[in-house]
């Protein structure tokens, strides 16, 4: 059941932009955050919601989308996230927020997957931008977003030798091809 949920969850950047995401799903969302371990159980992490369209469009504005692609700004209109969950680490708790960021998105995105929807961690953010949009205090250091929406891609995994390239790339048909090194060649030792 989990290695389904984890092989169903892929960065997805190109949803059906129609197909709405209410704010009590973003809820259930978060509570699998906060339901999940925290260093220290110290409970730094706190969120911004969104599935309005006026304030999707602002967090859209101010994110960059797919490194690898260099031919393609992002998803055009009518293929953007229809939800964004904004991660926050207050720094009044903690100063630096370990792997809570990684933990949290991740159970959100598995959470994301079983109600079949999908979505994608960005990290590259004008950070400034949407702080100042936002409003969002200096005490908010912004970690991450996460774009949620009803996949309108299909993402496609390959198991590549070592030597080969692990850039994701798409083909004409616009599937979404993501290399991963093999088992053994994570595993050192046995």
């Amino acid at each position: 059941m989990i290695k389904e949920l984890v092989l169903k969850n892929r960065s997805y950047r190109r949803f059906y932009q129609e197909v709405s995401i209410e704010t009590q799903e973003l809820r259930e969302l978060v509570d699998l955050a906060r339901l999940s371990a925290s260093g220290s159980n110290l409970q730094p992490l706190k969120y911004i919601l969104s599935c309005d369209v006026k304030k999707n469009a602002l967090i859209f504005s101010h994110l960059a989308w797919a490194g690898y692609l260099k031919d393609w700004a992002g998803p055009e209109e009518g293929e953007r996230p229809s939800a964004y969950i904004i991660i926050l680490g207050d720094k009044r708790i903690r100063e630096s927020f370990g792997s809570d960021p990684g933990i949290a998105a991740q159970s959100i995105l598995l959470g994301a997957v079983e109600k079949g929807l999908g979505g994608c961690m960005i990290g590259s953010i004008n950070r400034q931008g949407l702080r100042d949009s936002f409003r969002i205090l200096p005490c908010y250091e912004i970690l991450m977003v996460l774009a949620l929406g009803r996949p309108k891609e299909t993402v496609v995994i390959e198991t590549v030798k070592p030597a080969e390239d692990i850039k994701y790339w798409r083909n004409s048909e616009k599937v979404h091809h993501v290399p991963k090194r093999s088992l053994d060649e994570m595993i050192i030792e046995e």
